[in-house]
């Protein structure tokens, strides 16, 4: 997959060679994403809403990546904004992500990465700088398009180099989208970064302060190859620990060992929050679903809250969460978990790209689909032999 993404040649490209391109459309392309036109996403999005997922989160698989060349190039241009920056990557990225808001359905979330939008974005993103006027207008743009159809946008995290920027660029959509007490604007968390608590922390002051609703999306982290090792936790048992104890805090509102008050804020009440609990990690999602069902059984206040799983990953998971809300439909007061499928679309050649990362990033994911092959395959022989009388068990 890693040739596949990011060979130069005409031969391996999926874009451009047919005979590639139509293999892995038939495999790879098709147990993970969702299309490359829209009646091919739609149909995806129907086929998984029939199933008994609430919605989907849909990417558009188009992304950038931040390596050395591209940071000496940018500090060479000097922030300039050029004609062909924003006709070739501003518009292009605002004309992608806008037809993927129109794709999404009402209650759907719709996920995006500011350096989709090109260089431009990077080098404000790295400089702490303002969006500039071209780049602010496509934001903003987007942002009402979600807000009027009722789809929710999640700004992606990514590296750390420019996650200080992200965060600044989302908190401001957060002020301006999120203050009729519901969430339009996420950001994105990665607990598998020491100074995630803090990060948060400082957002939710600023919600309680602004009177705005914070929109959280909890992940355990997706650059774990890139970033600086001594931002990272030294361990997956401490990042396990602290993504678990950020969740619990956030479900019943309240500071505890792993969420602290940020400076002045302590003895404040916690602002209003949704949370939408990206994880592949079976453990995590089990005690979140106890934390909800202990809520209701105490007639507690439950905040808004979403279960996401990547697409063809971790599917036992999501459907071990789809299975609790219809089997308990009928139960008073039960906590009927929302399952949403992340999906990305676009063409092979850029979801291989988009594939390719995500396989690095969840190889516990990974071996869990290989896992459900050998089951799946397994449950096929034993219907074949229960077909034809062999067996009965």
């Amino acid at each position: 997959m890693d040739l596949l993404a990011n060979s130069h040649s005409a031969i391996l490209n999926p874009d451009r060679n047919p005979i590639l391109r139509w293999f892995l459309k038939k495999t790879f392309y098709a147990h993970f994403c969702a299309g490359e036109n829209a009646k091919e996403v739609q149909q995806t999005i129907s086929t998984l809403k029939h199933m008994g997922y609430k919605g989907v989160m849909l990417c558009y698989a188009k992304e950038v990546v931040l390596d050395e060349q591209a940071t000496k190039e940018l500090e060479a241009s000097g922030g300039k904004v050029m004609d062909a920056v924003i006709q070739n990557e501003i518009l292009p990225w605002k004309k992608g992500t806008l037809e993927t808001v129109s794709l999404a359905q009402p209650g759907d979330f719709v996920a995006l990465k500011f350096t989709g939008a090109g260089s431009q974005a990077l080098y404000s993103l790295t400089h702490n700088l303002d969006p500039p006027p071209e780049l602010e207008a496509s934001i903003i743009e987007i942002c009402d398009l979600a807000a009027s159809r009722n789809v929710r946008l999640v700004f992606d995290a990514e590296q750390a180099a420019l996650q200080t920027g992200i965060d600044v660029w989302t908190l401001d959509c957060m002020r301006r989208y999120n203050a009729a007490g519901k969430a339009v604007v996420y950001c994105t968390y990665q607990a598998y970064l020491k100074a995630c608590p803090s990060a948060l922390a400082s957002h939710l002051a600023a919600a309680r302060k602004e009177g705005f609703v914070a929109g959280v999306k909890l992940v355990r982290g997706a650059y774990i190859n890139s970033d600086p090792r001594h931002l990272i936790n030294d361990t997956k048992a401490a990042t396990d620990a602290m993504y678990d104890g950020l969740a619990e805090s956030l479900m019943r509102r309240s500071y505890g060992p792993m969420l602290q008050p940020a400076k002045g804020e302590e003895g404040k009440e916690f602002p209003q929050v949704s949370l939408a609990l990206a994880s592949h990690n079976i453990v995590s999602v089990r005690k979140a679903m106890a934390i909800r069902a202990e809520q209701g059984a105490k007639g507690q206040e439950k905040i808004e809250l979403v279960y996401g799983q990547l697409q063809g990953m971790a599917d036992e998971v999501s459907c071990e969460l789809v299975q609790k809300a219809q089997t308990e439909a009928e139960t008073p007061n039960a906590d009927l978990p929302m399952a949403y499928k992340y999906l990305v679309w676009g063409t092979t050649g850029e979801c291989m790209k988009y594939l390719s990362r995500r396989a690095q990033e969840n190889k516990d994911a990974v071996q869990r689909t290989r896992e459900g092959r050998d089951l799946m395959a397994r449950e096929a022989v034993r219907r074949m032999k229960n077909f034809f009388g062999f067996s009965s068990s």
